[in-house]
């Protein structure tokens, strides 16, 4: 992928470099070839990403494994001309071959599946003058078409190639932001640029290039609702909706592994703009870290309004600690009546867009996933569409009643 303009190191996201550095110290792909494929800029850019985030020993210079190709094929010793004319022979036989085994597959494509590649076949074998001697006119005759139905069908076939190009390096260009951003909502950012392309085209040339989404699964147990503290009564399920931002906050915890252990995040978001109001990143998931989101998002609060906190019925939201600070800033504790995710349903799918979209790349250790943290909450709740906002962020549905 050829890139669209200079890029400068902060165009690159952490979680695109250390994906980049994933993929190159497996093996999957040369220092080169991603440096090529993903449109990265500077000869030594993937190098620096590298020594900086990589896990390869660099004390005696650049390893081998980053460069190594494809071995190259050992020169063979001068052959007398008879056992060049029977290699010539034998080669000219499994050419002839292979000729005739690719015409019966078309003839076999053709008859039985219904599938016709003869037109771009036929297209491309004229243009690019494949067969010696062979003209248009008598192409367009052996096609049974006109000359100006063939340059009608050329010219529609070059601008379709030309607009896919230009929308493959555009979603190429918004995945190194949003590396697993799903196709509706590429669809939305590309009408944004006036790249227009239906939706279920879209998903064609998507999947074409392999650039579809797969879906993930994990799990991984943060709650603990065994305990002696008081739990208080889900008072969103009679079916309150809020009206505006801060008059509900749904509260959870999640994990997060770094190659040193798991790590433990606590997020608020708002339920009305489904912006992460409030968040914290710790090795534990004990009161004193948990509360930390919860304080943040209030001191950012800006309205004073009834606020309602929801959240499942863990420890740490229960605990005399935690319940404080709802007694001291008069907020109304909601929680969920058992075990069922369905009642803190918003907070378990922002837990789910922040580790199945953004969080892709398992951090060295606690600092590096604070970073890799706060970038991504910052691009989810800055440049991310969301569906249920009609393809609003988050930053901006909830900026709209306070400025």
């Amino acid at each position: 992928m050829k890139p669209i303009g200079k890029r400068t190191q902060r165009d690159y996201s952490l979680a695109f470099k250390l994906a980049v550095v994933d993929q190159v110290e497996k093996g999957e792909l040369t220092y080169k070839q991603a440096q090529y494929r993903y449109g990265i800029q500077g000869r030594s850019t993937v190098l620096v990403w590298l020594r900086k985030h990589g896990r390869l020993d660099w004390s005696e210079g650049t390893p081998n494994t980053l460069y190594k190709g494809a071995a190259m094929n050992q020169t063979s010793e001068q052959q007398t001309p008879e056992q060049r004319i029977k290699a010539l022979e034998k080669e000219l036989e499994e050419m002839q071959l292979k000729a005739d085994f690719f015409e019966a597959v078309v003839k076999v494509m053709d008859r039985d599946f219904g599938v016709r590649p003869l037109k771009k076949a036929q297209s491309r074998v004229i243009k690019e003058k494949t067969v010696e001697k062979l003209t248009v006119t008598k192409a367009c005759r052996f096609m049974k078409i006109t000359r100006q139905a063939y340059y009608k069908r050329q010219d529609t076939s070059d601008k379709r190639k030309k607009l896919d190009a230009i929308i493959v390096c555009a979603v190429k260009s918004e995945r190194t932001v949003h590396p697993r951003l799903g196709v509706r909502k590429l669809h939305f950012l590309l009408k944004q640029k006036q790249l227009i392309i239906g939706r279920d085209r879209l998903f064609s040339l998507l999947r074409e290039h392999r650039l579809l989404v797969p879906n993930k699964r994990s799990y991984h147990r943060t709650t603990l609702s065994h305990h002696r503290f008081h739990r208080h009564p889900n008072l969103i399920k009679s079916g309150f909706i809020p009206s505006q931002p801060e008059q509900l906050w749904v509260a959870d915890i999640t994990y997060l592994s770094t190659h040193e252990g798991d790590t433990y995040l606590s997020l608020i978001t708002d339920a009305y703009s489904r912006k992460i109001v409030g968040y914290h990143l710790d090795d534990n998931m004990k009161t004193k870290a948990v509360k930390k989101s919860f304080v943040q998002a209030l001191k950012k609060r800006s309205s004073t309004t009834t606020l309602i906190h929801h959240s499942d019925r863990g420890l740490q939201y229960c605990s005399s600690e935690y319940q404080e600070i709802h007694k001291k800033h008069n907020i109304q504790c909601s929680m969920t009546d058992g075990y069922d995710c369905y009642q803190n349903a918003l907070a378990e799918r922002v837990n789910g867009i922040l580790k199945m979209e953004y969080l892709l790349i398992k951090p060295r250790n606690l600092e590096q996933a604070r970073r890799l943290v706060e970038e991504s909450i910052q691009i989810y709740n800055e440049r991310r569409p969301h569906l249920s906002l009609n393809y609003k962020t988050p930053d901006e549905v909830h900026r709209a009643f306070y400025t």
